[in-house]
């Protein structure tokens, strides 16, 4: 296996655990017709595990093939049960983290959701800066309080005197993370006090847990604890800590600016025996879910709950000529109507359930399921809803 060292701690022993073929680029663009859907441009999984850090990487991710433009859209603003989970971020951060007062820096800032509740949060009075090449938007906001850049966040941006970084789902999306924060810890080089907060998906949940529709192209960069730890120490941070937070599904670091220098990888902490394990068992979790879909087939239409990464992924590992899962159920009403990359399944609004006479629903993430159960219940709609754990 032709290898190259570890874009985290330059290790040269990796263990290869996960080989897909011909999966979508972009989990989060849809497309107007079917016939689109299924032209949307592919990539290879070639998931990697670094034996000495832990840290698990797309060895055949291709940057050139990645465009993040208008029409991507992975908000996730319109479920309720996630727009409560980044206000008790925000509300910790403010509250028990001391972010008060602040120029806050956002790196990949998406449309600035997160930025604007920093902002607004009653009595903080923060202000922020947003950084993304894909934001499309007002260059001000609330009142000038907050301002955002179509750029990267870099050496160049030493002139914004930041107190408080964030960044939230940008780095598992980032093929060289080393690089990434190289370039975040030079632009505060103004700011030696500042406070630096990153969210990423937790690998060892996702391993621990099988989840096979957690492995897709844009995630090509996926940490451990110790791993992220070990990224941020070798690009000049001190870590305060790394909590697990959504239920376990993500990581959240806190660190401050720190010296530069060489230091250890924290150790792998058995992330290479959990990926040889996944990797093995994955062929068997495809096979069961086949059956599974095709007994619920059989007693209805089935839907799946979810049209972002993990639904697309989903569909397009068990379901790629159509003939099990009729629709997938999303609450972003810029995607309904649409459809998914790769296998084109329709995307609809839970209230059209009725109407395709939907007899169950696979739940792409059980963390939602109670917000879910509401939903139906005030629409007067009964259909089973089917968790991957159960």
């Amino acid at each position: 296996m032709q290898s190259h060292p570890c874009p985290v701690c330059d290790g040269e022993s990796q263990i290869g655990f996960l080989d897909r073929k011909r999966v979508p680029i972009h989990q989060n663009f849809v497309f107007p017709d079917r016939s689109a859907a299924r032209q949307a441009p592919t990539g290879d999984l070639d998931m990697r595990v670094c034996v000495d850090c832990g840290f698990v990487f797309n060895h055949a991710f291709d940057p050139e093939l990645m465009v993040y433009g208008e029409g991507y859209d992975n908000t996730q603003s319109s479920s309720a049960f996630f727009e409560a989970y980044m206000d008790d971020l925000v509300a910790d951060l403010v509250e028990n983290r001391g972010v008060r007062d602040c120029t806050i820096v956002e790196v990949g800032c998406g449309r600035g959701q997160f930025l604007r509740k920093l902002v607004e949060y009653p009595g903080a009075g923060n202000r922020g800066h947003g950084f993304d090449p894909s934001y499309v938007g007002p260059s001000s906001d609330l009142d000038g309080r907050i301002r955002f850049h179509n750029r990267y966040y870099d050496e160049t941006c030493a002139d914004v005197a930041a107190d408080v970084v964030v960044s939230r789902h940008v780095i598992e999306h980032v093929p060289e993370p080393r690089a990434l924060l190289s370039a975040v810890r030079a632009a505060l080089a103004r700011s030696p006090q500042a406070h630096v907060f990153f969210e990423t998906p937790c690998v060892e949940w996702i391993l621990r847990n099988r989840v096979i529709w957690d492995f897709f192209y844009e995630h090509c960069s996926l940490f451990s604890a110790d791993s992220l730890a070990t990224v941020f120490e070798r690009s000049g941070f001190d870590v305060a800590k790394v909590d697990h937070v959504f239920g376990g599904q993500y990581l959240w670091l806190e660190a401050r600016v720190g010296p530069m220098g060489p230091k250890p990888a924290r150790g792998a902490a058995g992330l290479a025996e959990l990926a040889r394990a996944y990797g093995a068992a994955e062929k068997d979790l495809l096979r069961i879910w086949t059956e599974r879909l095709q007994g619920l087939a059989a007693r209805g239409p089935v839907a799946l709950w979810g049209a972002g990464a993990k639904g697309a992924t989903f569909a397009n590992l068990v379901d790629s000529d159509c003939r099990l899962i009729d629709c997938v159920v999303d609450l972003n009403p810029n995607k309904q109507g649409c459809h998914i990359p790769g296998t084109g399944h329709p995307i609809i609004s839970p209230n059209d359930l009725p109407r395709r006479q939907v007899h169950s629903a696979v739940l792409m993430n059980p963390n939602y399921r109670d917000e879910n159960i509401r939903l139906l219940s005030a629409g007067g709609i009964e259909i089973d809803l089917v968790d991957w754990s159960m």
